[in-house]
């Protein structure tokens, strides 16, 4: 058996994330990169700040501009990093978010909602954050001879289905149930030495959600009390709080993990409401 230090190191190998301009994406990447890891972080949003901080910490880090919609785009930079560092361990398929069009909200009912916002936010986080990104890089992976992770991203709304947020919940329910489809087709067809798993984070603040959370005076929204409210822990959720998870994930610990989506969410989705 290796030592606790060893099975859970990350030194040298390759992360590679998409939506990697975002807080969950860019904090996680950041704190693996300070591990050792190598980096590459993929976006369609400009990632040069971003960068700068990674190799202010010495940390190994290349940035693409990748549209992870365009699966043109993801295989070109699946070759470069390949004839970089010759094998991706990891994928996150981070990539996603909400659109407010596809919002409801008191002035929006549900049947005012345009089609074409909710089949943009259902193609952003199923597509483009899970299906396109996959088929790329699990195809390297099954062709290594220590196979790899993937770690999709799913959401309480997959779990819960939140009210307002219909196209959200919808396409995070999917990449759920797409986690498991995955995990259980390459380990029957190809390697159960590529591992398909997911995080359910919590609410944490983004973005793309800091709408629906606070006032623009930085008070908290209903939507945002209530969430605190129904939150054991008390508290949003921090993005180094997802780090021992990913550890684990990425380890020989959950060698006999696959097809799981784990919560990390103070809480949020074991508590009733009473």
């Amino acid at each position: 058996m290796p030592s606790i230090e060893e099975m859970f190191s990350v030194r040298n190998r390759v992360f590679l994330f998409t939506g990697g301009a975002g807080i969950l994406a860019s904090s996680l990447a950041y704190e693996l990169g300070k591990l050792g890891a190598k980096i590459v972080l993929t976006d369609i949003a400009p990632l040069e700040e971003k960068l700068e901080e990674f190799r202010k910490e010495s940390i190994e880090v290349r940035g693409y501009r990748m549209d992870a919609l365009n699966r043109a785009e993801v295989e070109e930079v699946a070759k470069k990093v390949i004839e970089e560092w010759g094998r991706v361990d990891a994928l996150f398929n981070a990539a996603g978010g909400n659109m407010k069009d596809a919002t409801t909200s008191p002035e929006v009912s549900f049947f005012d909602l345009p089609v074409e916002a909710l089949q943009k936010v259902v193609n952003l986080n199923l597509f483009g954050g899970a299906i396109i990104p996959s088929q790329v890089f699990a195809k390297i992976m099954v062709n290594q001879e220590e196979g790899g992770c993937i770690i999709n991203f799913s959401s309480m709304a997959a779990l819960r289905p939140l009210t307002r947020v219909v196209g959200y919940s919808a396409a995070k329910a999917a990449v759920s149930n797409f986690t498991q489809w995955l995990a259980v087709y390459l380990a029957q067809n190809y390697t159960p030495k590529v591992r398909v798993n997911a995080l359910a984070p919590g609410f944490f603040v983004t973005k793309q959600n800091y709408y629906l959370l606070y006032n623009e005076d930085g008070t908290l929204t209903p939507r945002g009390q209530s969430i605190l409210a129904h939150t054991p822990c008390g508290r949003f959720g921090e993005p180094q709080d997802l780090l021992s998870t990913v550890l684990w994930l990425l380890s020989p610990a959950s060698s006999f993990v696959t097809g799981v989506v784990v919560p990390v969410d103070g809480g949020f989705s074991a508590f009733s409401g009473v």
